[in-house]
């Protein structure tokens, strides 16, 4: 059901880590990017510095995954931010890679519910 996992996130071997773990437990393409497709239909996986990027207000934020490394003395203007930007999903580099994954996949299931019926179908069909 999955179109398309597209990872922003600055750590070389922490995105390699998520793209083997998501590429072994999720269906569709999953892959690393520099700058994320915001018109892309599928999940965007992005650390804090991509997420400041991305053009504001996010289109359908839901499908956004961040991702974070801040210290708890600065996550709280993190959080901050990403509540405003609308994103539903925020883990930490210190979870377990699976956790990541989990959320992904969660963020997966919303793209799919947001779609239209008619969309859907197509989506499933291909």
């Amino acid at each position: 059901m999955m179109e398309k996992v597209q990872i922003a996130i600055s750590d070389p071997s922490y995105r390699t880590a998520l793209r083997n773990m998501l590429a072994t437990n999720v269906s569709g393409e999953v892959i690393c990017v520099e700058e994320p497709d915001v018109q892309s239909q599928g999940v965007l996986v992005v650390d804090p510095e991509h997420l400041d990027r991305l053009p504001q207000p996010i289109a359908r934020p839901e499908r956004v995954v961040l991702v974070t490394r801040d210290k708890p003395s600065r996550l709280s203007a993190m959080l901050e931010r990403a509540w405003d930007a609308g994103v539903h999903s925020v883990v930490s580099t210190q979870d377990p890679v699976y956790m990541v994954a989990l959320a992904v996949m969660s963020a997966n299931l919303r793209v799919a519910k947001a779609l239209s019926p008619r969309r859907r179908t197509a989506f499933e069909h291909a």
